[in-house]
């Protein structure tokens, strides 16, 4: 799949505070802009933590069942903040990084951690913002200066919410479908196979759909359309819209 690298700015998020910048340069790495809270995350000796979800299991019924909750929350991100923590075990300093800095920086990180960073820390990243841009009550459309911008890159919320579809059910195999912000603050859809985060080539990600198996198989099993369309139900657009906003904020 060919990549194009957007922007030298990366995401944060507002994972940590400004002392994850200051690291940054303290390190010779480029800092990164905060943007947008997947959710708090508190970095310490022990390293990366899962974060609780900020909703009940059951809270996305009927669209995404409680047992496809439990297993992807607990078992699927905890097994990847697991991972993420073992392939740091050497390097103390990384683990007490903020995750959106370590993958925005990936090419100057010893070579020895960049594939446990790039997996299990995408996936530790991919799905904070995952879980955070859902929640019980979703639906429905966004408003304010996203809708705006959804309207004048796509023609339409429809359109837009097609061509994401469409998008989403190419992916072969795992992965991930995006919405994100380019350099220039305009809107793109983009892929990325198995947990590969956005923020490695410079986007700043606004509200994506996990593809793996895991997100969507205990219900839908092979349905993958079906699952699509459950996931524009439990969309909480006031979440999306203010990662937006704080990721325009940071260009």
């Amino acid at each position: 799949m060919k990549r194009t690298t957007i922007s030298r700015r990366g995401f944060l998020g507002m994972l940590g505070s400004g002392s994850a910048a200051a690291l940054a340069l303290g390190a010779g790495l480029r800092p990164t802009p905060a943007a947008a809270a997947p959710m708090a995350q508190a970095n310490g000796s022990a390293g990366f933590t899962l974060p609780p979800l900020p909703y009940a299991y059951n809270a996305l019924e009927p669209f995404i069942d409680t047992a496809t909750m439990e297993l992807h929350h607990q078992r699927h991100h905890g097994a990847a903040v697991n991972n993420l923590n073992n392939a740091l075990k050497d390097y103390p300093e990384l683990r007490q990084r903020e995750i959106s800095d370590l993958l925005a920086n990936i090419s100057q990180l010893p070579e020895a951690v960049r594939g446990g960073v790039r997996n299990a820390g995408g996936s530790h990243l991919n799905h904070m913002i995952y879980w955070a841009t859902m929640g019980p009550g979703g639906g429905g459309q966004p408003n304010g200066a996203l809708a705006q911008a959804i309207g004048s890159t796509f023609g339409s919320f429809d359109a837009f919410k097609q061509q994401l579809t469409d998008l989403s059910l190419r992916i072969f195999g795992s992965g991930w479908g995006w919405l994100a912000l380019d350099r220039s603050g305009k809107l793109q859809l983009i892929s990325r196979p198995n947990q590969d985060a956005p923020v490695m080539d410079g986007f700043n990600v606004i509200v994506g759909i996990d593809m793996w198996e895991h997100a969507h198989y205990l219900k839908y099993q092979h349905r993958r359309a079906d699952y699509v369309a459950a996931w524009f139900n439990v969309i909480n657009w006031e979440s999306v819209g203010k990662r937006f906003d704080a990721a325009n904020q940071a260009l």
